[in-house]
């Protein structure tokens, strides 16, 4: 018993997920490297929309990805690199949109509907409340309900 709970632990701890950039992708220069794993961390995959480029195995992701590492090569600035990317491809591109005019409404969006939704249950509760259920008993209930509590 003992064994195969090893056995299994070994398998679970050593069953990490792959990287999904490729050895060949990889820069020669370590702090170009960094830089590019941390643009590629920022762009979405347009294949899997909820992956980074840096964790998807598309090959679109792998275009960006060497594309980004091209840029960095080419002597482009972090801000330039993302920039290109978002001219071709649209803010849809960022895991983390910029906070402009254009995507004012998409950061701004959860805040109006949790005040909305808010400022509705406030009303609702404050309306309700104070307010008898129901309506009142007729006199042949009231009757009725006498003698049901004079018979106990």
């Amino acid at each position: 018993m003992m064994r195969r709970l090893l056995i299994g632990l070994t398998f679970l701890l050593t069953a990490f997920p792959a990287l999904a950039f490729n050895p060949d992708e990889v820069l020669a220069d370590p702090a170009l490297e960094g830089r590019a794993r941390a643009l590629s961390g920022q762009l979405r995959c347009m294949v899997c929309q909820n992956q980074s480029i840096d964790d998807s195995n598309a090959e679109l992701a792998r275009d960006l990805r060497l594309l980004v590492r091209e840029r960095l090569t080419n002597g482009d600035s972090d801000e330039q690199v993302i920039d290109y990317v978002v001219s071709r491809y649209g803010e849809f591109v960022l895991l983390r949109p910029r906070l402009r005019g254009e995507t004012l409404l998409l950061w701004g969006a959860p805040i109006v509907l949790f005040l909305a939704g808010a400022t509705s249950m406030v009303l609702f509760v404050r309306k309700r409340s104070g307010k008898p259920t129901g309506t009142p008993l007729s006199e042949a209930e009231k009757a009725e309900l006498e003698r049901a509590l004079k018979d106990d």
